[in-house]
C-alpha cells in the first residue's frame, strides 16, 4: 500500500480564496456603466424612499451577482449616517427552490433566529405569507430582497407579485421592500404572469459579455491580491482573459482558466505560474463549466444536450429543431421519462445558449423558405459526452457517439 501524506512546499499563492466565487472585491471592475445605471436604481434607499423592484438579467458569469452584494455591502454602509434608515439586505438563492411557498420558507427562515426556524411543510402558502410579513416588519424599516437564480420558481411565480406589490396591497405598515431578481435566463421574464412582469420588472439592468479588455482588468484585480508578487509569468493573465471572451464572455471562466493554472503550478512546486500550466488546465475548466451547466439544468436539459450530441456524431449539425426534437424523442422513450413539449424544448435549448453550451443560429428564407434556427454544440464532442457520462447510463449509449465513450 503506498504512503499518502499532505505536506506544505512551494506555492505562488498568497490568498487563494480571491479566485473563488463568493469573493467580493474591494471594488468593481470592468462594469463601469453597469454600477452607474445601479447606483441610480438604488437611490432611493438612500433617500428613505420606497425601494425600486429590480431585474437584473445577462448570461451566467457575467457580474450580476458579483455587482449586486458589492452594491448593496456599499449601501447599507452609507446608509448607517441617517438616522432615519434602518436597512437590512437579505440575499436568497432560489436554485433548489422551484415554488413559492418554498420560497416564503426561505426567507421566514433567514430572518428568524436559527432555535427558531419552521419546517418546509405542514402550513398553507397563507400561513406562510403571514409569518414572512411579520419577520419582514420585525427586522427593519427598509429591506431589500435578493432572489439570485429567480427563474428557478417559474412554476410557481406568485411570491413575486406578493413582494414587489406588498406595500401597496398593504401588507406591510412600517417596513418597505424593494426585491431585486437576478437570471441568466433572459427568456424568464416573457413566461411570467403580466402582472408579476409589470412589478418585478418595472427596472430592468442587462448586463452583457465581458469583452478580452474588460476580463483582462478583472483578472488583473484578483492576480494582485491572490498571488505573491511576480508568481505569475507575463502572459498569462492575457491569455487566461484571450481564452475566456473567445469562449463565452463570462468572468467566472477566466477566474478558472486562473486558478487551475495556480493549482497545476503548486501542484508542481513551482512558485511561478506559465502559460504552459493555463493550456494543461483548460480541457479540465471547459469539462468542468459543461458539468456544471448541465447539471444545473437539470436531467430534460442533459437529454436535449445528447440529442445534440448525436447528431452532431453524425455530422448532421446544425441540426433543425424537427430532427432534433425527433431524437430527443427517442432518447426519452428508452427511459420511460417524461417527453417535453416542443416548447419546453425550445426553453431548455435557449437556456443551454445563455451559458454557451449550445449556439443557435436563426435563418430566415423568405416566402420559401421560411423562419427557422439551427442548433447546434459549441464545446468538443468528446467534452460533452463525458458531461454526460450518468445520462448515459440511464438512457444507454447511442451507436453515434460509442466510439467517444470509455468502454
Amino acid at each position: 500500500m503506498s504512503s499518502i501524506g499532505f505536506t506544505r512546499g512551494e506555492t505562488p499563492y498568497k490568498n487563494r480564496d480571491a479566485l473563488l466565487d463568493d469573493y467580493t472585491p474591494d471594488e468593481l471592475v470592468g462594469r463601469d456603466d453597469e454600477l452607474k445605471e445601479y447606483q441610480s436604481l438604488l437611490n432611493p434607499v438612500i433617500w428613505g424612499d420606497q425601494p425600486n423592484n429590480i431585474f437584473l438579467y445577462g448570461k451566467a458569469g457575467v457580474g450580476k451577482t458579483a455587482a449586486t452584494r458589492f452594491m448593496l455591502g456599499q449601501l447599507e454602509h452609507d446608509a448607517k449616517q441617517y438616522d432615519d434608515i434602518d436597512l437590512s439586505t437579505l440575499h436568497i438563492n432560489c436554485d433548489g427552490l422551484e415554488s413559492s411557498y418554498q420560497v416564503g420558507v426561505e426567507i421566514v427562515n433567514s430572518l428568524r433566529d436559527s432555535r427558531n426556524q419552521i419546517s418546509e411543510s405542514g402550513y398553507s402558502k397563507a400561513e406562510i405569507y403571514n409569518k414572512m410579513w411579520r419577520a419582514l416588519e420585525q427586522t427593519a424599516n427598509t429591506i431589500l430582497i435578493v432572489l439570485d437564480e429567480v427563474d428557478h420558481v417559474r412554476k410557481d411565480d406568485s411570491i413575486l407579485y406578493q413582494l414587489s406589490r406588498a406595500h401597496e396591497n398593504g401588507k406591510l405598515n412600517e417596513t418597505k421592500i424593494g426585491v431585486i431578481g437576478i437570471s441568466n435566463d433572459m427568456t424568464f421574464r416573457s413566461h411570467l404572469s403580466s402582472k408579476v412582469r409589470s412589478s418585478l420588472c418595472e427596472r430592468e439592468l442587462s448586463f452583457s459579455d465581458y469583452n478580452a479588455a474588460e476580463l483582462k482588468k478583472v483578472l488583473q484585480q484578483r492576480e494582485a491580491v491572490a498571488f505573491k508578487d511576480d508568481a505569475v509569468a507575463d502572459g498569462v493573465i492575457s491569455l487566461c482573459a484571450a481564452l475566456a471572451a473567445q469562449e463565452t464572455g463570462d468572468a467566472r471562466e477566466g477566474l478558472d482558466y486562473l486558478l487551475v493554472a495556480g493549482d497545476l503550478a503548486r501542484d508542481e512546486q513551482s512558485q511561478i505560474v506559465q502559460e504552459s500550466h493555463v493550456h494543461q488546465g483548460k480541457k479540465k475548466v471547459e469539462r468542468q463549466t459543461i458539468v456544471k451547466g448541465l447539471a444545473d439544468r437539470g436531467e430534460q436539459a442533459r437529454y436535449v444536450a445528447y440529442a445534440l450530441a448525436t447528431l452532431l456524431a453524425e455530422e448532421q449539425q446544425p441540426a433543425r429543431f424537427t430532427d432534433l426534437y425527433t431524437r430527443y424523442e427517442s432518447l426519452t422513450s428508452r427511459t420511460g421519462s417524461r417527453t417535453l413539449s416542443e416548447r419546453w424544448v425550445r426553453e431548455h435549448l435557449q437556456s443551454l445558449g445563455m451559458l454557451g453550451i449550445v449556439s443557435i443560429e436563426e435563418k430566415n428564407e423568405g416566402v420559401s423558405g421560411g423562419h427557422y434556427n439551427l442548433y447546434g454544440l459549441n464545446p468538443k464532442l468528446e467534452l460533452v459526452v463525458e458531461a454526460l457520462d450518468e445520462t448515459l447510463d440511464m438512457v444507454g449509449v447511442h451507436d453515434s457517439i460509442s466510439d467517444y465513450v470509455d468502454h
